[in-house]
């Protein structure tokens, strides 16, 4: 789950700087670069207060999330399963 890239692309859509949006939800600037950038995790609280100053409810943050970590990293994992397979079916023909 990518959270950090997820509050980071709707804090983008609204507009915000990390200095509103920290403001917002009562955190530091510092710390929420941190949480955008996944170094560090994020209590449910904080999670509740940032989705609250984004308007937007946390189950809504919790699915672009999701669906922020499925990209590159699974694409690839898909990518070179179906290339391992075509490999081993190509060894398997020319024996």
């Amino acid at each position: 789950m990518d959270l950090g890239r997820a509050i980071t692309r709707v804090r983008r859509l609204k507009k915000m700087t990390q200095a509103q949006l920290a403001q917002s939800a009562g955190v530091s600037v510092s710390h929420l670069c941190l949480v955008e950038k996944n170094k560090r995790d994020p209590s449910l609280q904080l999670v509740e207060s940032l989705a609250k100053a984004l308007g937007i409810p946390v189950s809504v943050l919790v699915f672009l999330a999701a669906e922020e970590s499925e990209t590159p990293e699974l694409e690839q994992q898909h990518f070179q399963s179906i290339t391992d397979a075509i490999k081993g079916l190509m060894s398997n023909d020319a024996a």
